[in-house]
C-alpha cells in the first residue's frame, strides 16, 4: 500500500473530517485509497464491488489525473450522487490527491439513492450496511471550505517539512500539520453536517474585562464541546428517540418546560413527541409545512412566532409558540414548537444552528428507518406470494385466512365475501375460534358497514368506541380489531377482520401498512377462489384450463377489461403480455400430441412460479399464452418477460429444448382498451418471431432496430 507523505498528520484530518461531517479520502496516482477519514458506507461498499468497481472508476479513481490536469482542486458529483472535491497533494516522492465530500447535497440525489437500495440496482447489497454512515451536508458551501482549508494546511505543512517555516513557529513536540478549526461566520458554520457553537455570552460582548473573558472562553470551549458530543450521540439511535432527546436537551440546557416534535405528513404537521407540561396533550396547528410564513423564516434563519389559541377569556393566558423549522434540501421534514419564553434573538439563532446541524442526522436516522420499513414490507410481500403458491385447494378459504392473519400477527380472523345472489356478506373461513358457526352475524357488527363505505377500520380499543360488546362467549382476549374491505379492480368484493393480536398489542398504522401491502396478492386469490367455486356450480362456464392449470381466455378477457378501466381511471401503469412457443407444430409433428400437450404443460408451470402473487396468467388457445400484469410499467414488464423467457429456455423438456417468444403492450394514452392492448402485445409478438424467436419485444419499441430492442431487453 502507497504511505502518505511524512508532512501529513492523518490523525489531525481525521479529526477535520469528523469536524465537519464530510469525508477526506486521499488517493495515490494509480487510483488506491491509502487513507479515508470519515467515509460514506455507501463508497466502503460500492466502490470494491464487482458491479460498481468501473462506475466508481470514472470519478473517484481518475480523481488525481484530473486534479493535475488542472493544476489544483477540482469538484464533481459521482454515478452515485456524491459531492466531491478533490485537492492536489504535490509532493514528487509521493503525488497524492485528497478526496472531500463524498456526501449528498441535493434532496433529489438521496431520495433516488434510497430507491436503488430498496428496489433498484444496488439491492444486491445490505441497506443497513450502505447507510450505515450516509453523509448529507445542507450545501455545497461546507465542501468548498473545507477543500480551501486542507489545500492550505497541506501546502503549510508541506512548507514546514521542507524546513521553509522556523521551528519556532511550531513546537517540537506538535504535530506538523494539526487541523484545528478556526471559528469562522455563522452563516459558514450552519452548512456543516456537526457544526461547533457555544451559547454567546453577553458579558463577553460587552468586554468586562480579560479575566472575565477568558473563563467565558473556558465555558464556551465545554459548551461547544457539549454540542458535539450531542450531535454525535443521534446517529447511534433511531429517528423517535433521537427526536425525544432533541427536546430533552433543549430542555436541559435553556430550562424549557414546553416543547412538542413536529413531523411533516400528508402536507399537515402531527405532532409526535410531547415534552414536559405538554405530555399528553395535543397540539393542533393552522399552518402546511409549505406555509410561505414557515419557509421564510427558515431562510432567514429565526423561528416562526404563532399566537395560542387560549381558551381563557383574558388575552393574557394565552402564549406564544416559537417554531423552528427543520429543512433539508428546502423541504420542511419537522419542526420544534417551544410554548415557554424564548428570550433574546443570540438564544434563537442558537437553536436555529441546532435544527440546521441536526437536519442531515435526522435525516439518515428516517432514511434509515424507511429503508428497514420497506425491507420489512417487501419481505412479507414475498412471504406471502409464496404462500399463496402453497395453499391447498381442498381448505381455500380456511388457508387464505391464515396466511392474512399470519401476516397481521392476529390470533384470530374471518373472512366474509359479498354473495351476489343474496346481497349479504357470507362468511368463508373463522380462525382462531374453534366452535364458532359458518353462519349469523359473526362480523357482522363492523363489517356490513366496512363493506359499504369500502373503508378500513382499525380500532384501538373498542370500549372507547359506542360499539355493542361482542358476546361474552367468544372470550376475546383484547379489545383491538382490524377490519379491512378487500377490493379488486375498484369493486368490493368482501371484508376481512382481525382480532387478538400477538403479545396483546393493538392494531396499528404499522398493521395498516402490512395489510395494503399484502392486499393485492390477496384480492386476486379470493377472486381466483370465488371464480372456482362459481366453476363447481356452473360447469359450463369453466375459468380453468384443465391441460396447464392457469386460467382461461375468457377470463384474461375480462380481467383486461377491468384493468383498463382502472387504470384510466386512477392513472395506474399496466402492462400485458402474449407469449407463443416457438416451432410448436414441428414439436407436434415430430413427437406426437402428447409429447405437445406435456410440453404446454411445462411452459404453463414455468410461467406460474415466475410470475407475482398479483400477475395473471392464461392459456389464450394453442401454444398462446397471455400475462396481465397489474400496475406495472413497461419496463417492469420487460424484465419479468426476460424472466420467463429464460426459465422457460434453461427448463428441462422430454425431448428438445422449448423457447418462446413474447410481446409486450402497455396502457397507455393510445392504448386505452381491451381490444387495442391485446392487438398491440400480439403485433409485438409477431414481429418477435419474425427477428429470429426466443426474443422479447415490446410494442412501443418496435420502431427501434433489432440491435437496439436487445439493448432494452
Amino acid at each position: 500500500m502507497t504511505e502518505t507523505p511524512d508532512f501529513i498528520d492523518i490523525q489531525a484530518f481525521d479529526a477535520l473530517a469528523e469536524e465537519t461531517g464530510i469525508s477526506i479520502v486521499f488517493v495515490d496516482a494509480r487510483s488506491r485509497e491509502v487513507a479515508a477519514a470519515n467515509n460514506n458506507s455507501i463508497c466502503r461498499h460500492l466502490n470494491p464491488s464487482k458491479e460498481f468497481s468501473a462506475a466508481c472508476a470514472r470519478f473517484c479513481g481518475i480523481a488525481f489525473e484530473k486534479a493535475a490536469e488542472a493544476g489544483g482542486r477540482i469538484g464533481f458529483e459521482c454515478h452515485a450522487g456524491l459531492e466531491c472535491r478533490a485537492v492536489l497533494v504535490r509532493d514528487p516522492n509521493k503525488p497524492l490527491v485528497a478526496i472531500v465530500g463524498r456526501t449528498f447535497t441535493k434532496a433529489d440525489n438521496y431520495r433516488k439513492a434510497t430507491t436503488r437500495a430498496i428496489a433498484g440496482d444496488w439491492k444486491e447489497h445490505s441497506p443497513a450496511d450502505l447507510f450505515e454512515n450516509v453523509l448529507l451536508t445542507g450545501s455545497s458551501a461546507v465542501l468548498d471550505q473545507t477543500a480551501i482549508k486542507l489545500e492550505s494546511q497541506i501546502a503549510e505543512a508541506a512548507a514546514s517539512a521542507s524546513g521553509q517555516a522556523g521551528k519556532a513557529d511550531r513546537p517540537e513536540t506538535q504535530p506538523a500539520a494539526v487541523a484545528t478549526h478556526t471559528p469562522e461566520p455563522a452563516e459558514s458554520r450552519n452548512e456543516a453536517f456537526a457544526v461547533a457553537f457555544a451559547p454567546a455570552d453577553p458579558q463577553q460582548e460587552s468586554g468586562d474585562g480579560s479575566e472575565k473573558a477568558s473563563k467565558t472562553g473556558d465555558h464556551n470551549v465545554a459548551e461547544a464541546r457539549a454540542w458535539r458530543s450531542f450531535f454525535g450521540s443521534l446517529l447511534k439511535t433511531d429517528y423517535p428517540k433521537a427526536a425525544y432527546s432533541i427536546l430533552e436537551f433543549l430542555a436541559h440546557h435553556y430550562g424549557f418546560t414546553a416543547l412538542v416534535w413536529l413531523e411533516s405528513k400528508d402536507d399537515r404537521f402531527e405532532n409526535t413527541v410531547n415534552f414536559g407540561d405538554l405530555k399528553g396533550r395535543r397540539v393542533r396547528l393552522g399552518i402546511a409545512p409549505d406555509d410561505a410564513r414557515l419557509l421564510e423564516a427558515a431562510q432567514n434563519n429565526m423561528p416562526l412566532q404563532l399566537g395560542e389559541r387560549s381558551k381563557q377569556d383574558s388575552a393574557a393566558e394565552a402564549r406564544i409558540m416559537q417554531m423552528f423549522p427543520i429543512s433539508i434540501g428546502g423541504q420542511i421534514s419537522a419542526a420544534i414548537a417551544i410554548l415557554d419564553p424564548v428570550d433574546g434573538d443570540a438564544i434563537k439563532r442558537q437553536i436555529v444552528r441546532m435544527c440546521q446541524s441536526v437536519a442531515p442526522q435526522l435525516e439518515i436516522l428516517r432514511l434509515r428507518s424507511e429503508i428497514a420499513h420497506g425491507e420489512t414490507l417487501s419481505t412479507a410481500v414475498r412471504r406471502f406470494s409464496e404462500s399463496l403458491k402453497r395453499i391447498d385447494t381442498d381448505d381455500l378459504w380456511l388457508n387464505l385466512t391464515q396466511n392474512a392473519a399470519e401476516m397481521l400477527r392476529a390470533e384470530r380472523a374471518s373472512l366474509l365475501i359479498y354473495d351476489d345472489k343474496s346481497e349479504s356478506l357470507e362468511i368463508k373461513a373463522i380462525v382462531g375460534s374453534p366452535g364458532f358457526p359458518m353462519q349469523g352475524e359473526v362480523g357482522g357488527r363492523v363489517s356490513k358497514i366496512v363493506f359499504a363505505k369500502n373503508e378500513t377500520v382499525a380500532v384501538s380499543d373498542v370500549t372507547r368506541t359506542g360499539l355493542p360488546p361482542a358476546p361474552a362467549e367468544r372470550r376475546y382476549k383484547t379489545g383491538s380489531f382490524l377490519s379491512c374491505p378487500v377490493t379488486l379492480s375498484g369493486r368490493t368484493i368482501g371484508v376481512i377482520n382481525f382480532t387478538d393480536r400477538a403479545a396483546g398489542e393493538p392494531f396499528d398504522k404499522g398493521a395498516l401498512e402490512m395489510f395494503g401491502a399484502i392486499a393485492p396478492q390477496l384480492a386476486v386469490a379470493i377472486d381466483r377462489a370465488s371464480l372456482k367455486e362459481r366453476a363447481h356450480e356452473f360447469e359450463q362456464l369453466s375459468v380453468t384450463d384443465p391441460l396447464t392449470g392457469l386460467l382461461n381466455r375468457r377470463y384474461i378477457e375480462e380481467r383486461v377489461m377491468e384493468e383498463i378501466k382502472r387504470s384510466n381511471r386512477h392513472g395506474f401503469p399496466m402492462s400485458f403480455m402474449m407469449l407463443d412457443v416457438d416451432r410448436f407444430k414441428t414439436y407436434n409433428d415430430q413427437f406426437g400430441h402428447p409429447a405437445g400437450d406435456e410440453a404446454l404443460k411445462i411452459v404453463g408451470s414455468v410461467i406460474r412460479d415466475t410470475l407475482r402473487g398479483a400477475d395473471v396468467a392464461a392459456r389464450f388457445g394453442g401454444e398462446e399464452f397471455s400475462i396481465l400484469l397489474p400496475q406495472t410499467t413497461g419496463v417492469e414488464a420487460a424484465a419479468i418477460a426476460e424472466r420467463i423467457r429464460a426459465n422457460i429456455e434453461s427448463a428441462h423438456f422430454p425431448h428438445r429444448k422449448v423457447t418462446v417468444s413474447i410481446g409486450i403492450a402497455s396502457c397507455s394514452d393510445d392504448l386505452c382498451t381491451a381490444a387495442t392492448i391485446v392487438s398491440a402485445a400480439d403485433k409485438a409478438l409477431y414481429r418477435a418471431k419474425e427477428q429470429g424467436r426466443n426474443k422479447v419485444l415490446v410494442y412501443e419499441n418496435m420502431h427501434l432496430a433489432p440491435a437496439e430492442q436487445q439493448s432494452i431487453k
